[in-house]
């Protein structure tokens, strides 16, 4: 089965490249420190130290294998070539919700970066998925689990 594409922007490249390199580097060291420590205070069944950072030795092992496999199926856009006569992945848009009369800007990216609270939304996210392709003044319509919502899209551009 074929790997799954992880379509990243150059800074979220950087960024997935950045946190895999101080997981390995100092998270790591910091938590085997924590182990040794916790070995040294004696037996292992009741130590609660111990418990804990193997725990978090877990979650950090986890988390470097999902950053490795995100990076090795990594499609970096490159934001400064993307057309902007179309809504795609890379581009900033601001559009305009029909029904509550407000603008919002979002930048298109793939899954692997998006972050609704910092105005990424995911290509795959349903308004992600209906504003890829749109072009200016069209309006979308967008399935959504309180129903469906009208956008107007307003501007396409690629500033930051």
């Amino acid at each position: 089965m074929e790997e799954k594409k992880s379509i990243l922007t150059y800074k979220g490249l950087r960024e997935k490249e950045d946190e895999l390199q101080e997981l390995k580097v100092v998270r790591r060291k910091q938590i085997a420190e924590k182990i040794k420590e916790a070995r040294e205070q004696g037996d292992l069944t009741e130590n609660a130290e111990y418990d804990a950072a193997k725990e978090e030795q877990r979650e950090v092992e986890s988390r470097i294998a999902e950053l490795e496999k995100i990076l090795k199926n990594a499609e970096v856009i490159v934001e400064d070539e993307v057309d902007l006569e179309s809504i795609n992945v890379g581009c900033k848009v601001k559009i305009r919700d029909i029904q509550l009369k407000e603008e919002v800007e979002y930048k298109i990216v793939g899954s692997a970066e998006a972050d609704s609270l910092k105005g990424r939304i995911s290509n795959e996210s349903p308004v992600g998925k209906a504003l890829i392709g749109c072009k200016v003044g069209e309006t979308v319509a967008v399935e959504t689990q309180v129903g469906i919502l009208k956008y107007k899209v307003l501007e396409i551009h690629n500033r930051n």
